[in-house]
């Protein structure tokens, strides 16, 4: 047992210190000094314990709780994906120290938990709620005080459990996921990357259900997918949003804007639906980054705000977060956060692009406010990639949150037959790119079945471009005009550097529906909507 938690907490820490420079430096949220409930307690020694679930399996989990007398608020911690309950041994001791009673728990099916991966469906959510029971009888957490917190994984199941368990009052929920249907198969095309790393995981740190083995066999075959569609609506908290606003948790949710796993737009739509008290954090990064820092006890921007969104709901202090505009977006490669205090008020206006015809002697279209002919195509051929994909999932992305250094390309190197480009004149003044890009291409092709992949770039006087955003698509229906959105954005173009939108047929992050050697077509009339500041 103690050599199973120092080995995955070793494998943890290295982890995170990889991730120290995504957030070592990044400014606390406004007015981020952290209120300490009873000053710095004492606390008690680290138990490891067994918790019963309602159907008699065990679940591994850890306490550690102030030394002082009295009931305590107390915070559920949720294990990630493939990890476990010493994940968050160090925040958890923090917290202590702080004055809450910490319960972390690894979930069924993962490590020395018993049952299988129910993948937080209705077993997982019950056991939360079998955890806050054990907590009312062994320790000294106070029953109208209790929280539920993760990342990833067990950021989802607190989401969901809030629905169920009207005893939780406040969830931080980091690297989290809203709509699993759209994390899986978002615009009707599927993640193999991501998908693989989640079944890599769960074999060799879990022991996976029957149910689990058949979706993921299923979504690799590119079967019948609406079983999963219905098994992941399950296993989403938008499908219980009634319920948990008739509970009104105080919700905070953070993530990435390049997320690989769990994409931010599932929870802006979530967000906007809450009526209880929110809050949203955006940074750039991928999945985990933002937050990884602080799992390894260092100062970190997430965990911050998780103090002081816990101390407000749970704690009772008046601290000021639930006076502050609850959208904070965070800039690539930059200490500064700009808040709102809606969504919509991210985006002051929009500036239409639309696409022309590409010159016949680079092949390059314009993108240009004007008016374009709408009699005109440009032709791709699918069967080979171009120079422009998005990566590799959670390295591309998580690369560029730690560094601040984005994939690029030399736009000339694009091929114009298996891709298209269109390019905008400078923008003098520079661009503040806030909210959700959206695209419209009218597509038109030999087949009923296709994918396109489209991509966002910052381009200098080289042409060489930096990926700001990338969104794919899939029809299954035969072509027709597809409305795209892109993920949500925070990003800023230096003045004198164009925008650049590539479109082509293949991308290693995704699967594809393109038949080899198919004509794809993008005509007139299709455009690009940019927000802006």
């Amino acid at each position: 047992m103690a050599l199973r938690r120092f080995a995955v907490l070793s494998f943890l820490l290295a982890g995170t210190l990889i991730s120290l420079p995504a957030t070592a430096g990044a400014a606390a949220a406004p007015a981020a000094s952290r209120v300490v409930l009873s000053g710095d307690v004492s606390t008690t020694t680290l138990r490891f314990v067994d918790i019963k679930a309602k159907d008699g399996v065990t679940l591994k989990g850890n306490v550690v709780e102030p030394a002082t007398a009295g009931k305590h608020p107390a915070v559920v911690f949720i294990n990630s994906w493939g990890l476990n309950d010493a994940e968050y041994l160090l925040q958890s001791a923090a917290l202590a120290r702080h004055g809450y009673t910490v319960v972390s728990y690894t979930t069924r099916g993962f490590w020395g938990s018993g049952g299988q991966i129910d993948t937080a469906g209705p077993k997982d959510i019950a056991d939360v709620s079998a955890v806050i029971d054990w907590m009312g009888a062994n320790t000294s957490a106070d029953p109208q005080h209790i929280g539920a917190s993760g990342v990833s994984y067990g950021s989802g199941i607190a989401l969901i459990a809030s629905a169920f368990e009207p005893r939780i009052k406040a969830v931080v929920a980091m690297s989290t996921w809203t709509d699993l249907v759209k994390s899986l198969y978002g615009n009707d095309t599927r993640r193999p990357q991501a998908v693989w790393l989640l079944k890599a995981a769960a074999a060799l740190f879990g022991k996976p259900s029957p149910e689990l083995t058949t979706m993921l066999n299923a979504y690799f075959a590119n079967e019948d997918l609406d079983p999963i569609t219905q098994w992941g609506r399950i296993r989403s908290a938008s499908s219980y949003l009634d319920k948990i606003n008739r509970n009104k948790p105080a919700i905070m949710m953070a993530n990435s804007y390049g997320d690989s796993l769990f994409a931010p737009g599932q929870l802006v739509d979530f967000f906007g639906k809450l009526t209880g008290p929110k809050r949203l954090e955006l940074a750039p990064g991928d999945h985990v980054v933002a937050e990884a820092t602080g799992l390894a006890g260092l100062p970190n921007h997430v965990w911050t705000s998780a103090y002081r969104w816990l101390d407000r709901y749970l704690g009772g202090v008046q601290n000021g977060i639930d006076k502050e505009n609850p959208c904070v977006l965070r800039h690539l490669d930059s200490n500064d956060a700009e808040s709102y205090r809606d969504w919509p008020s991210v985006t002051r206006s929009t500036t239409r692009y639309n696409f022309g015809d590409a010159r016949w002697y680079d092949g390059t279209g314009p993108l240009t406010t004007a008016a374009q002919s709408a009699d005109w195509t440009e032709t791709m051929w699918t069967g080979l990639d171009t120079t422009a994909n998005a990566g590799v999932a959670l390295l591309t992305n998580g690369l560029t949150g730690l560094t601040g250094i984005q994939p690029s390309l030399w736009l000339p190197s694009v091929s114009r037959f298996n891709g298209a480009v269109w390019l905008s004149d400078p923008l003098t003044g520079g661009a503040a790119i806030r909210g959700t890009p959206r695209l419209h291409l009218n597509i038109t092709s030999t087949q009923p079945q296709g994918t396109l992949v489209t991509y966002l770039y910052d381009t200098d006087w080289t042409g060489t471009g930096r990926l700001i955003a990338h969104a794919p698509v899939t029809w299954l229906d035969g072509p027709h005009p597809v409305d795209l959105k892109f993920e949500p954005l925070a990003y800023d173009i230096p003045a004198g550097h164009k925008l650049a939108i590539v479109v082509d047929t293949a991308d290693p992050l995704y699967f594809g529906s393109n038949p080899n050697s198919v004509k794809v077509d993008v005509a007139g009339g299709s455009y690009f909507d940019v927000p802006l500041r």
